[in-house]
């Protein structure tokens, strides 16, 4: 593999990256489109093209921290049609419309600029369209996610709005999938990276060619420094166990304490619950049904340093999330040194390992509630296990999951496709379904 090293002179690579969700200092999607550029502009000199309501938050971070090489181009729906994304609730369909003004404000740079590769960031979502994809220019798609599903034997513990939720997100995914330009963006993706496995083999029915696994989260510098140095406040015989995240049923809190009330613990155990949703008053019900009420506390939305406070006072996080692309909260427990506890799913399956907690097989509630039971009894009566454990998550979570590892290894990629150049041109019935698209 070629060896990408951070440079300024004027051979570098002319980058057009599609980042629609994309701010400084945020988590989750628009952490993702900001920290991707950040990183890549190391190596290339990067447009980013992102929606007009990110303006004053990049322009906010630039005024204080320039960035040389990056060019921040703004776009958005004509103002008329905006309310497609009013307080967020046509969001999807304002992203769909967003891609087709995207396509052409692009076309233009490209005319002008003449790009290298265009690269696709944000939403990371496998089944919806990049029309960037339709440039002359090699296509990079990804990561994106989305391909996960809970086990069909776990919708028995749904709420009816659970189950409403999952079978109208199946129907989405399938529709999406129906989408002509979406099968062209897979089809002429130079390469594709799924989030997941689950997403991998969406993308390879889509007719995408060239597909890696690769997760789109990670933690600077700073954030590995930062949880590194908090000071664990959890002495050795202090039981207690934290699950962080908004109270929603595929989160599998549920199942979290289930498992805590079976483990056996002594009655002084505790069980932390940080975040708050729509499940809230379902999961004080199950304590009160469980027996387990006087050692849950369910501590609300707090903010952030509060967050990694709590985090700090437990000696594992338990996340037994049934469909996640991410999961970025184990990789800051682990940073912070500890174990974590998750089902075999989703982005979480692939950042813990055996040495770095427990990985629990998902074949039914109770059998994933037992094993979730028996790994709190273990990691509660060894110390050294914790220890352990939390050591190796620190050091994973380092070596593979920093955004600076991360931009160096996209970049060398970059080169690698550079150097094959191999993008297709536009066929003539695929520039005929453009045109009467768009």
């Amino acid at each position: 593999m070629i060896s990408a090293q951070p440079t300024k002179n004027a051979q570098r690579p002319k980058v057009l990256i599609s980042a629609y969700a994309c701010r400084p200092g945020m988590g989750s999607e628009p952490g993702v489109g900001w920290n991707m550029i950040k990183q890549l502009v190391k190596y290339c000199d990067v447009w980013a093209l992102t929606r007009a309501d990110n303006r004053p938050f990049i322009e906010a971070e630039l005024a204080k921290n320039p960035i040389s090489g990056l060019h921040v181009v703004h776009c958005d729906l004509p103002s008329w049609a905006r309310w497609w994304n009013y307080k967020g609730k046509g969001v999807q369909i304002h992203y769909y419309l967003w891609q087709i003004i995207a396509y052409f404000a692009a076309r233009k740079l490209h005319q002008e600029v003449n790009f290298d590769l265009v690269h696709h960031v944000t939403y990371v979502k496998y089944w919806s369209p990049s029309f960037l994809s339709l440039l002359p220019v090699p296509f990079i798609w990804g990561p994106v996610g989305g391909g996960e599903s809970a086990p069909k034997a776990f919708w028995g513990n749904f709420s009816l709005r659970g189950k409403v939720y999952e079978i109208l997100r199946d129907l989405a995914r399938t529709l999406g999938e129906q989408d002509p330009f979406l099968r062209l963006t897979a089809k002429r993706s130079i390469l594709a990276w799924g989030t997941t496995e689950d997403t991998a083999m969406r993308l390879r029915q889509l007719g995408a060619k060239n597909i890696q696994v690769c997760n789109q989260i990670a933690l600077s510098a700073a954030e590995l420094t930062h949880l590194a140095q908090l000071l664990p406040s959890c002495s050795n015989s202090t039981i207690r166990f934290i699950s962080i995240g908004r109270l929603l049923h595929w989160k599998g809190f549920d199942l979290g304490l289930r498992a805590f009330a079976q483990a056996n613990l002594p009655d002084r155990a505790e069980y932390w619950i940080v975040g708050d949703g729509p499940e809230l008053n379902r999961l004080k019900t199950l304590t009160e049904q469980l027996g387990i009420a006087h050692q849950v506390k369910f501590w609300g939305n707090l903010p952030r340093e509060q967050v990694l406070e709590k985090l700090a006072g437990c000696l594992a996080l338990v996340h037994p999330s049934l469909h996640e692309s991410g999961g970025l909260v184990c990789m800051e427990a682990m940073a912070a040194g500890l174990p974590v506890l998750c089902l075999d799913l989703g982005g979480p399956g692939i950042q813990v390992t055996e040495q770095t907690g427990y990985k629990i097989k998902a074949h039914n509630p109770e059998q994933a509630v037992r094993d979730l039971a028996t790994a709190m009894a273990q990691l509660a009566e060894n110390p050294d296990r914790r220890s352990h454990m939390g050591q190796a998550g620190h050091k994973r979570v380092s070596e593979l999951y920093n955004w600076e590892a991360k931009g160096q290894y996209i970049a060398q990629v970059y080169q690698e496709i550079l150097a094959k150049n191999q993008q297709p041109p536009l066929a003539g019935h695929e520039m005929h379904l453009l045109n009467r698209k768009i």
